[in-house]
């Protein structure tokens, strides 16, 4: 899930970058996208373990999304202001050094063993996985030719799907394969402090490496109108706002049934898997929405986008019905096979939104960037309907998500502007 920015505001010093340059600093961003992918996957093996751990209900072991992504809301508009004033480069750093604060925080909680200590080593470190997509997403799109930014940060976004496929793995091994029943609770949670320690001793030696490496220097260039009142507000774009609510909604399926699939396949009626095996399965959910980028990206040359967000969402809402409806292998794998129909929704709902907006469009991308905290309430919900009419019946809440889907890429995407 990637932030966009609006393009021509700032330029590459003419200080003797050449595309060699590029290729190299290209090269070095990808770390971070798979970075910030395999952090935000190990949320959805983080979330049966402290369920276990601090014998929770669905709904508040849903507080995990909720204080990760309610970050995105909260930090994004002030992360962007702080990249503005000290670069890119340096925006990089810095979130790098935020997020290993937040994994370095992970210690504490386990040893005091305090569920609100660790939500707020969440937020802390989803404040510095926001600080990191507010600085590496307009960079990859600002180095080299405006005509290939989509191929860049698509290229990019790739890596973001390797990190979130391979996380489940890492989760699953360094974390609940290594729990056993005869440990105390104490011994559980402490169980997370390994793996967060790596991962906060390889945010900080990035940092210390993106510090420390040359990459091209971004300047902000004026443009003659910057400065001038722009008549009206992206808001009077209806198919913005409907856009909006649609990467509300798509984000927040997309997370909740990630967030609930270990849970799902250790139920007895659907795979009975323990959680270790359960959780490597979930690679399949977010592999698929990695190999459908490919092909929904050919698709696409072909058939409207619209069209193709439309059959997305259809065949999205059959598979979790099918899910809700059946038990054993066949609902197990139609929810995994979600992933593969979630692939090109993020991309499609923000282009088709930002669509006729000409000088709104900056404006437009903020809000719709803004609309990712979809990913922090509509998983809170599901687990409140988790626990209150059953963990199965309650993807009934994505079904819903994903019917909205289908009428805004049939209907709602078509722009139209209201009057002021």
């Amino acid at each position: 899930m990637a932030g966009t920015s609006a393009q021509g505001q700032f330029t590459p010093q003419s200080t003797g970058v050449t595309g060699q340059s590029y290729g190299f600093a290209l090269t070095t961003l990808t770390t971070l996208f798979f970075m910030w992918g395999f952090i935000t996957c190990l949320n959805d093996i983080l979330i049966p373990h402290l369920k276990a751990v601090f014998d929770l209900s669905y709904s508040q072991a849903m507080l995990i999304q909720f204080c990760f992504f309610g970050a995105y809301f909260l930090v994004s508009l002030p992360a962007g202001k702080i990249v503005k004033a000290i670069g890119f480069q340096k925006g990089i750093v810095i979130g790098l050094v935020v997020a290993a604060l937040g994994c370095f925080a992970f210690y504490p909680a386990a040893a005091m063993l305090s569920y609100p200590i660790f939500l707020g080593a969440l937020f802390i470190l989803a404040s510095g996985v926001t600080i990191l997509q507010v600085s590496a997403n307009p960079y990859v799109s600002i180095l080299g030719d405006e005509k290939t930014a989509s191929s860049r940060l698509n290229m990019t976004q790739a890596f973001n799907s390797l990190g979130t496929t391979v996380a489940p793995f890492f989760g699953a091994y360094l974390i609940l394969d290594t729990v056993t029943d005869s440990m105390s609770k104490i011994q559980h949670a402490e169980s997370v402090q390994l793996p967060y320690l790596m991962l906060a001793g390889s945010l900080l030696l990035l940092a210390l490496i993106f510090s420390r490496l040359n990459l091209p220097v971004i300047t902000h260039v004026e443009q003659p109108d910057e400065h001038k009142d722009v008549d009206g507000s992206a808001w009077q774009y209806r198919h913005l706002v409907l856009g909006a609510f649609g990467i509300f909604v798509y984000v927040g399926a997309e997370v909740s049934i990630g967030s609930f699939l270990v849970s799902f396949l250790n139920d007895p009626n659907i795979a009975g898997l323990v959680e270790s095996e359960a959780a490597k399965y979930i690679a399949y959910y977010w592999g698929g929405a990695m190999v459908g980028r490919f092909i929904g990206a050919a698709v696409m040359q072909k058939i409207p986008a619209g069209k193709v967000l439309a059959f997305n969402a259809v065949a999205a809402i059959s598979l979790i019905a099918i899910a809700v409806s059946t038990s054993g292998p066949l609902a197990m794998w139609s929810i995994l096979l979600v992933g593969l129909c979630n692939s090109i929704m993020f991309p499609t709902i923000f282009s088709l939104a930002i669509i006729g907006l000409g000088k709104h469009t900056s404006q437009g991308s903020g809000i719709l960037c803004l609309a990712i905290v979809g990913g922090a309430i509509v998983p809170l919900l599901q687990g409140v309907l988790a626990d209150t009419i059953g963990l199965q019946l309650s993807f009934v809440l994505p079904i819903i998500c994903y019917l909205y889907i289908g009428y805004f890429g049939l209907v709602g995407s078509k722009p139209v502007k209201r009057d002021a």
